[in-house]
């Protein structure tokens, strides 16, 4: 059962992790974090909205705060032609209306968060290169902004535009266009030690410059992201699979992507791979090791004909796994939901088990059905008695925050946090839910998730934007600024708008699991992982 933990909000050290593995974290005084300068430190290294201001990036924050450390032509996933429009048969029918649920008010909006998150890739993508900008202000017109592109927000554009076409957002035509401009940029942009490069082994930088494709600061070469961003050339090539020169060429450049990536050399010598690399510095110190968003991640590199991963580096990441029981769930545990969604965007973990989650009884999906009420109970719960939180109101992942600041709120000292990885019920939390974390859950909840949803647009309505959800508010925080009672993210990001259009389609009709089921990269890299049964 979940031990008693202190109700005050704490965090780590950012250089002491004894004892912590991925996924559960040994949280300490958060003012011995503020008496060595971490805070603020790791405030101005954020890239705001006028520059890029410092080489520690997103991932970088989040890792070092806790979020998930120990956190040939015609080839590749292409099946054979078929009919415009059309990916062959479902393998798995459109889930039936939620017992209960008026009809009108899921379809509705459904239909309307997913065309709005998608719009956020038709508007915001640089159509000459295809990149993404990470984030954007959701009160500033189109491209006004100028922060880096995200390539994991690349990897999501290029597996919703599938989505587009089969929903009616876009044509099969502008989606191929778009496909072609982000595959061929990637395949001559500059790849070497160099570092204004583009990449490097295959790999590319976690952040790029939106128009020049370079990398952006000094941004660490990303394991993580590339696999994402891999995991999107995939989707695009089994889905362009007629025999047009152009859809042709979509299959041949995503396979020569994909082989050309070096997964070895990503292992630096290690069983596990490590978080990325540096040309300044060679490889960093943290590896994929514990339950992270890494499954998809060993799944390719194990599937790789070129340079694949050795079956021990699957091995060497599941025995760090740590099983738990919270609220009467027992589960693979992790904090954030992003954790228990990501790998989830492409693969379809339905019946299907390692060795792992064979010795559990359990699949990943449903996995990360327990994860996702254990969210929504510790929500019920409420410990540090938060504002808002209920049954209706949860949703702990990385996401946009309040500032780095400590208040007095109503009596009580609280403290709140920048973007971080927030996961329950460990923490750390300060009040602040990620409606598209909820919303990227439904798949796996659809009762809680969709009750959840239509929680937050009739009681908060300002957390809607004009890409679908804002990345996060907090009803505890009073915002001066913006004249309000509680505080509202001004941004929308690519890696929360991405998930919430593909998860929306894998409740509704799979396809983009569908579309995976034809990588044979894919298919290797999870036998050779271990897994079997179900449509394996």
């Amino acid at each position: 059962m979940i031990e008693e933990k202190n109700a005050r909000v704490i965090l780590p050290r950012a250089h002491e992790r004894t004892g912590a593995t991925q996924g559960e974290l040994h949280w300490r005084g958060l003012e011995e974090l503020t008496a060595t300068g971490t805070f603020p430190e790791y405030h101005r290294r954020r890239f705001h909205d006028s520059e890029w201001t410092d080489p520690v990036t997103r991932r970088q924050l989040l890792l070092l705060m806790g979020a998930s450390l120990p956190l040939a032509a015609g080839g590749g996933c292409s099946p054979a032609p078929a009919q415009p429009g059309r990916v062959g048969p479902s393998v798995h029918p459109p889930r039936k209306m939620v017992p209960g649920q008026p009809p009108s008010f899921a379809t509705a909006t459904l239909d309307a968060l997913q065309r709005d998150a998608f719009r956020y890739f038709l508007k915001e993508t640089n159509p000459a290169n295809g990149l993404v900008p990470d984030k954007t202000r959701a009160d500033k017109p189109a491209r006004a902004g100028n922060a880096p592109a995200s390539i994991a927000a690349v990897g999501f554009a290029l597996t919703v535009y599938p989505v587009g076409v089969e929903r009616g957002f876009l044509t099969r035509a502008e989606a191929v266009r778009r496909t072609l401009a982000t595959l061929r940029f990637f395949w001559t942009s500059p790849q070497g030690a160099e570092p204004d490069a583009t990449g490097h082994k295959g790999f590319y930088y976690h952040f790029l410059d939106v128009q020049s494709g370079r990398r952006a600061g000094q941004c660490e070469l990303s394991t993580i992201d590339t696999t994402f961003l891999l995991a999107g050339m995939l989707a695009a090539a089994a889905y362009f699979n007629q025999d047009s020169a152009d859809e042709r060429e979509i299959r041949m450049l995503a396979d020569a992507l994909y082989r050309r990536t070096n997964w070895q050399w990503a292992r630096n010598g290690g069983a596990t791979v490590t978080h990325g690399w540096k040309p300044e510095g060679g490889f960093l110190k943290y590896r994929w090791e514990g339950y992270d968003e890494a499954l998809l991640l060993y799944a390719l590199g194990l599937g790789s004909p070129t340079y694949p991963l050795p079956a021990e580096s699957y091995a060497a990441w599941t025995c760090t796994h740590r099983w738990k029981e919270i609220y009467g769930h027992e589960f693979l545990y992790a904090g954030p939901l992003f954790i228990h969604q990501f790998s989830h965007l492409w693969i379809d973990f339905r019946g299907i088990q390692d060795e792992f989650m064979r010795s559990k009884g359990i699949d990943y999906f449903e996995n990360s059905r327990r994860a996702t009420l254990v969210q929504q109970q510790y929500a019920v719960r409420n410990p540090l008695e938060f504002d808002g939180y209920s049954g209706h109101f949860w949703g702990l992942t990385a996401s946009d925050g309040p500032s780095w600041t400590t208040r007095r709120v109503r009596g009580v000292e609280r403290r709140f946090f920048d973007y971080l990885a927030r996961g329950a019920p460990y923490g750390p939390d300060d009040g602040t839910v990620a409606p598209w974390g909820v919303l990227a859950s439904v798949p796996f909840a659809p009762e809680v998730v969709l009750a959840t949803v239509r929680h937050f647009q009739e009681v908060y309505p300002e957390v809607m934007g004009k890409y679908c959800f804002k990345c996060s508010f907090n009803p505890t925080f009073t915002a001066e600024a913006q004249r309000k009672p509680s505080w509202t993210s001004a941004y929308h990001y690519g890696i929360n708008l991405g998930p919430i259009v593909l998860m929306i389609e894998n409740h509704r009709s799979g396809l983009p699991w569908r579309l995976m089921r034809f990588c044979p990269y894919l298919i290797t890299g999870l036998r050779r992982a271990g897994f079997t049964k179900g449509w394996l």
